[in-house]
């Protein structure tokens, strides 16, 4: 005992003479010791009814299309609304800055984006921080689960005190404000109409964007899809914003897309992408603008559209509910939180038929052939035997199943899975299931990448090399086609120029093989 205290009397003595070092060296060299308090989370600053003829909802982060209908879907409703430009490599360095360290690509960038467009309200447009704190909030949507997306809330209201904007607004899809008065009523009103009109608004990006994608590697004179997809997308937004029928709006899109001078002859290889949401969806720095670069290197790109993450959490819900009903009495938490679970259950369930009807339908009036929505049961029917299914976070075990499902239908000669640099649920989990499953559909090029920000010329040199092997298949199999129909490219060709439906621009052939060269050539042999 004795020892000890000794021991304890000798450490206290060191400690004491080690703090009195440290006051006389920062004495010399004038140094205050800082006093380093704890963020805590502020109180959030409500968006109240009586704000909305003076307050801009901003919101943003899918693709420039998708946050264009947003925004005439909000303005729609009543709203003044603005969507913010594609993240940037200036917009992550204002999240790096500003943001907690080890936070994922998608943070960076989003969270960045927002301080960049205030800086620049104040700075350049000279606008006082209380002045923008009062006109303007941003929408974003909560969530739970391992992925970080969950705290986006939270890092974004420290950065932006940190940034000099402590008090802005956030308003979350789960925000409820109690009802009171008309002063207290909430400023968005998050009823089913109003997510009804932003689904609709997404749905029609979508069908752009895919049009998009389908035509442009096959257009005779480069820009002339961009060109439409502009025109196109400014109808769609008028009749959003001043909440016309949707019919006659989608007829015109289809006559305008239905002019572009094609070539579907052309062999191209068939890129699929698919990965974590943000890195997959977003068209700028954030994932290396790789649906454009890709084009640009001869592929045919098959992006993800924004409405399967809605049918993912449908799917989520519908399963949540059919397990919790066979467990009846055993779950304790379950459905004793509902008052009604089955009349829920149903709903859900109805929610997700809707969406398939009013996505075929505005499809086929937009001239967008053969092309339906996944089916989630069957993806998570591809990737039960390798990924838990239960199992929450990210895309879940889409990218799995999406995979598999690629390989067996032949849908793609490439599939490139792009997630930000150590996302816990798309790198840390699919990658590692994606390995075995590599190992047994060999057939298909698959090539993860990760995005850090930087780096862009590295990652465009490996994908580059995927994809060299990718147009390989393509020619090979465009090649193959011809010998077993026992036919020329000159007699095709000669067939194709005369054909109407086959080098119409909206025309898609019955899927056979990969790429849509090789397909026409069953078309034409009839």
């Amino acid at each position: 005992m004795k020892n000890v205290d000794t021991l304890e009397k000798r450490n206290k003595l060191i400690e004491e003479e080690l703090l009195k070092y440290e006051a006389e060296e920062r004495k010399k060299l004038n140094i205050n010791r800082n006093k380093v308090n704890q963020w805590v989370k502020p109180t959030d600053e409500a968006f109240f009814a009586y704000q909305t003829k003076s307050t801009t909802v901003l919101h943003g982060g899918l693709t420039r299309i998708s946050d264009y209908f947003v925004q005439g879907a909000l303005e729609g409703l009543g709203y003044k609304a603005l969507s913010l430009e594609i993240p940037d490599n200036e917009a992550f360095r204002f999240g790096k800055e500003y943001c907690n360290k080890g936070l994922c690509n998608p943070a960076y960038f989003t969270i960045g984006n927002l301080i960049k467009f205030l800086t620049k309200l104040r700075d350049k447009d000279k606008m006082s921080v209380e002045e923008i704190k009062q006109k303007y909030v941003f929408l974003t949507a909560g969530s739970k689960g391992p992925c970080r997306f969950g705290m986006y809330e939270a890092e974004y209201q420290k950065a932006l005190t940190d940034s000099g904007f402590d008090g802005f607004r956030i308003v979350t899809f789960q925000q409820r404000v109690e009802l009171t008065d008309e002063r207290s009523r909430p400023g968005l009103e998050l009823n089913i109409k109003f997510y009804f009109v932003l689904i609709k608004a997404v749905m029609f990006a979508d069908i752009l964007n895919t049009l998009g994608y389908r035509i442009r590697p096959y257009e005779i004179n480069k820009g002339e899809t961009n060109a439409v997809l502009e025109e196109c997308k400014e109808i769609i937004y008028q009749t959003l914003k001043q909440r016309k029928w949707y019919f006659p709006a989608l007829l015109k899109v289809k006559k305008k897309f239905a002019k572009i001078k094609v070539n579907f002859l052309d062999p191209k290889p068939v890129v699929e992408i698919i990965g974590e949401f943000w890195a997959m969806t977003t068209e700028g720095d954030g994932n290396y603008g790789m649906q454009k670069w890709l084009e640009n290197e001869g592929a045919e790109v098959k992006a993800q559209k924004v409405i399967t993450w809605i049918q993912y959490i449908i799917y989520e819900a519908e399963s949540w509910f059919s397990k919790r009903f066979i467990l009846k009495e055993k779950d304790e938490k379950g459905l004793k939180s509902f008052d009604n679970p089955k009349r829920i259950f149903r709903l859900v369930k109805l929610a997700k038929k809707i969406i398939h009807f009013y996505y075929y339908v505005y499809s086929w009036l937009a001239g967008l052939r053969h092309e339906k929505l996944p089916d989630m049961q069957d993806i998570a029917d591809y990737a039960a035997p390798y990924y838990n299914t239960n199992l929450s976070g990210g895309e879940g075990h889409m990218e799995v199943g999406k995979f598999i499902k690629a390989a067996k239908t032949n849908e793609a000669h490439m599939l490139l899975s792009i997630k930000p640099f150590g996302c816990m649920p798309s790198a840390g989990v699919s990658d590692g299931v994606q390995s075995r499953v590599q190992e047994l559909y060999p057939n298909l090029i698959f090539y993860p990448i990760e995005t850090t920000g930087d780096n862009a010329i590295n990652i465009y040199s490996r994908v580059q090399m995927m994809l060299f092997k990718a147009k390989k298949l393509a020619k090979e199999e465009f090649e193959g086609t011809l010998k077993e129909l026992n036919t020329s490219y000159e007699e095709l060709s000669k067939k194709y120029k005369e054909n109407k439906n086959t080098n119409n621009p909206l025309y898609m052939p019955k899927h056979r093989k990969i790429s849509r060269a090789a397909n026409i050539i069953y078309d034409l042999k009839r």
